[in-house]
C-alpha cells in the first residue's frame, strides 16, 4: 500500500489586475497569512515600489497586455480586477478574457465596479435587484464591463462576483487630509447624499466572499449612512478643531466638469446583502466612525 503523500499543497494565490488603492488592502492582509500574491501596475516606478512590499508585479495596460500570461496567471486560485473600463471596453477582458476562462485552478474571481451603475434615484434607495440606469458615460462603461465579466461566468463557468463600491476613503485619502491640506470645500446641494466605504471594509467584504463564493452575485459595498458631502467636511473640521470652510451653493460653485458630474447622482444604497449573505460587520458603519478611526490611527 503506497505511503500517503506528505507534500503540502501550494498556498492559495491571488492575482490582481490593478494593484491600486482599493485592491491593495486585500493582498496586504493575505501576504501575512502565507498567500502568494501577484498583480499588475502600469509603470516601472510603481512596479519597483510594489515589489519592495512583497508583491510579484507585472506590467499591464490597455496598450500593453501581460508579456508572460501563462507565467503571471499560473496557479492563481483567486483573481481580482480593479482596472476601470475605457471608451473601448474592459482592458482585462479584451486582452485576457480567454486566458481567465481557461484557468483551471480558479476558485473565485471578483470585479470592482461602482454604485454609479444605478444612476440617479432622487435620493431613493437601491439594492442589487434595482435596474442599472447609469446617468453618465462612466456609468455606462461600468455596466458594459459588468456584463463582460458576468459573461465569463455564464459562458465559461468562471466564478465571477461583482462588487459595486461606493465612494472610497481611507488612509491618505479622506476628508481629514483634505482639510489639513487646505483643499476642503463645502459644496451644498439641497437633499444631495452620497454613500461611502472605508477601504478596510472593502477588504473585509472581499475576504467574506472568498470564504463563501456565490458566483454570479453582485454586492453593494457601502456603509450604513448616505450623507451630504458638506456635512462630512464639517465633521472632519470639528475633529481637527478648525473652522469649517464657508458653504458654497452648488449652482454657483466653480468646479470642473468631472467634479460637477459626481453630483448628478443622488441615491441611498442598501448594504443588506453583504451583512445577511456574507455576515460582514463593518468596522466603519458611517463617516463619523470612519473619520474617528482615521484620526486615531
Amino acid at each position: 500500500m503506497p505511503e500517503p503523500s506528505t507534500t503540502a499543497p501550494p498556498p492559495p494565490r491571488l492575482f490582481c489586475f490593478g494593484l491600486g488603492y482599493s485592491a491593495r488592502a486585500l493582498p496586504a492582509a493575505l501576504l501575512a497569512e502565507g498567500w502568494s500574491v501577484a498583480g499588475t501596475c502600469r509603470t516601472e516606478e510603481k512596479r519597483a515600489a510594489l515589489a519592495a512590499q512583497g508583491f510579484d508585479v507585472f506590467l499591464f495596460d490597455r496598450g500593453r497586455p501581460l508579456a508572460d500570461t501563462a507565467g503571471a496567471l499560473q496557479g492563481a486560485t483567486h483573481l481580482l480586477s480593479s482596472v476601470p473600463p475605457d471608451e473601448t471596453g474592459d482592458p482585462v477582458i479584451y486582452h485576457h478574457g480567454p486566458d481567465i476562462a481557461g484557468l483551471k485552478t480558479l476558485r473565485w474571481a471578483g470585479y470592482l465596479s461602482t454604485t454609479g451603475v444605478y444612476g440617479d434615484r432622487d435620493g431613493g434607495w437601491v439594492d442589487e435587484q434595482a435596474e442599472r440606469q447609469p446617468s453618465g458615460r462612466r456609468g455606462r462603461r461600468r455596466v458594459a464591463a459588468e456584463d463582460a465579466w458576468t459573461d465569463l461566468w455564464l459562458t465559461h463557468g468562471v466564478p465571477v462576483h461583482l462588487f459595486r463600491l461606493a465612494g472610497i476613503y481611507g488612509p491618505g485619502r479622506n476628508a481629514l487630509e483634505t482639510v489639513r491640506q487646505g483643499r476642503a470645500r463645502r459644496i451644498v446641494k439641497p437633499d444631495q447624499v452620497f454613500s461611502r466605504i472605508h477601504v478596510d471594509d472593502i477588504a473585509a467584504v472581499l475576504r467574506a466572499s472568498m470564504a463563501a463564493p456565490h458566483p454570479g452575485t453582485a454586492y453593494n459595498v457601502c456603509d450604513d449612512e448616505a450623507a451630504p458631502p458638506d456635512v462630512v467636511i464639517a465633521h472632519a473640521c470639528t475633529l481637527l478643531g478648525v473652522a469649517p470652510p464657508p458653504e458654497e451653493p452648488f449652482e454657483t460653485a466653480e468646479m470642473s466638469e468631472m467634479a460637477r458630474s459626481f453630483y448628478a447622482d443622488n441615491k441611498r444604497v442598501s448594504n443588506r446583502r453583504i451583512k445577511e449573505e456574507l455576515g460582514v460587520s463593518l468596522a466603519c458603519p458611517d463617516y463619523r466612525a470612519g473619520l474617528e478611526k482615521l484620526l486615531k490611527d
